[in-house]
């Protein structure tokens, strides 16, 4: 295998863990929410702005995973 095939497979391995682990915990960050929500609707403001910054900190694992697939592609 020569090195940039192998470059090419740690980039797809990099983005693809990096995002489908990360998307199933936004579903089920969302799902309880809106469980919640739905049990308890008086503290759906709170619920909401909690379940929004929680969804960001795990988009922020997805991003930085694109950043090192790019790393692996342009430095590497």
């Amino acid at each position: 295998m020569s090195p940039e095939v192998a470059k090419f497979f740690a980039m797809a391995l990099a983005i693809a863990l990096g995002a489908a682990a990360p998307a199933i915990g936004m579903g089920m960050i969302a799902s309880k929410g809106l469980e919640s929500i739905g049990r308890n609707p008086e503290v759906e403001g709170a619920v909401r702005n909690t379940m929004i910054i929680g969804l960001v900190f795990v988009e922020t694992a997805i991003i930085f995973s694109f950043l090192v697939a790019l790393i692996i592609k342009f430095v590497a």
